[in-house]
């Protein structure tokens, strides 16, 4: 494999792009935008001084260059990566004309954060070579890839996929079944769900709320796992305190308040300058630069 196409250059795009470019590949990109294309070579760059910052390695034969139309970006493409936004409808139309450009024999996969490859899958040509590659963001510092397989993924493609994900230098997660959300997500929602409550309630401040995930739970988890964690502290005790905790915890099945209200005032988060909290541009520079430098360092500590 040599030459990959990745559709979507937006928050996810142009770290995948460095990443593979990084690992030996010949990487083609696109955006129905033309703002983001123009944006994309600043985003290849910032990302590929983190992984030399990171001491991945080179390999020869990597670049990344920017297609102006999605038939140039996945001309003799081996791997489409498809990166465009969170509908199904959208990622479908997608994937059909990707389908239609490609030979039938190139790996075509999403990286929807839980739309379950099955509905993306259905009815498409050769839906054996379609699959799941999650990546975590930032793509290029976190290095675990989940691997999806829908109910007419070939086996052989998830077997290509995972070796794929190893040769880049990333840890392949396989998923065992395609459920809404995969894994991480559906880990990282639950624990969201939790943490909107809490604040809502007046229990805690995010402020605190946030030090108290990142310097407790947040700090361990990085080192061990939730499964040995219980091992660690006691199925004994895990029984006992959720015997009486987990009938208290947060179930609301819809979005809380909290969240929804801000979104109706436009209130976005960091890319509308303030959500929870408020950001000057110059916060948001800053910001981004601090936890991209702590990440890298964490991952370079984590791999010690």
């Amino acid at each position: 494999m040599t030459k990959a196409a990745v559709i979507g250059l937006g928050t996810m795009g142009p770290g995948i792009a460095a990443t593979l470019a990084r690992a030996g590949i010949a990487v083609t990109a696109f955006d129905a935008s033309a703002d983001q294309r123009e944006k994309a070579p600043l985003g290849f760059d910032l990302a590929g001084r983190v992984l030399e910052s990171l001491g991945v390695a080179v390999t020869a034969g990597g670049s990344t260059c920017i297609a102006d139309s999605l038939e140039d970006c996945v001309a003799g493409a081996d791997l489409v990566i498809e990166n465009v936004s969170e509908k199904l409808d959208v990622k479908r139309a997608v994937f059909t004309a990707i389908t239609g450009f490609v030979a039938d024999d190139a790996i075509i996969a999403s990286d929807t954060s839980g739309i379950p490859i099955t509905e993306i899958q259905a009815g498409m040509k050769n839906p054996g070579r379609i699959i799941g590659m999650h990546w975590s963001n930032p793509p290029h510092i976190i290095p675990m890839i989940e691997v999806i397989a829908g109910t007419e993924t070939a086996k052989a493609t998830v077997d290509w996929m995972t070796a794929f994900v190893r040769r880049i230098g990333h840890l392949p997660v396989i998923i065992k079944k395609d459920v809404p959300g995969f894994v991480e997500n559906r880990v990282l929602y639950s624990v969201m769900r939790e943490c909107v409550d809490l604040v809502e309630q007046g229990v805690i401040d995010p402020v605190d709320l946030d030090t108290c995930v990142s310097w407790g739970i947040g700090y361990k988890l990085s080192v061990v796992g939730p499964m040995a964690l219980l091992d660690m502290a006691g199925l004994d005790i895990y029984r006992a305190v959720g015997s009486y905790l987990n009938k208290e915890l947060c179930d609301r099945s819809d979005v809380a308040a909290y969240v929804t209200e801000r979104v109706d005032r436009g209130r976005l988060g960091m890319k509308s300058g303030g959500g929870i909290f408020d950001y000057t541009p110059e916060q948001i520079a800053a910001l981004r630069d601090e936890r991209a430098r702590k990440l890298v360092a964490v991952r370079k500590a984590l791999e010690a």
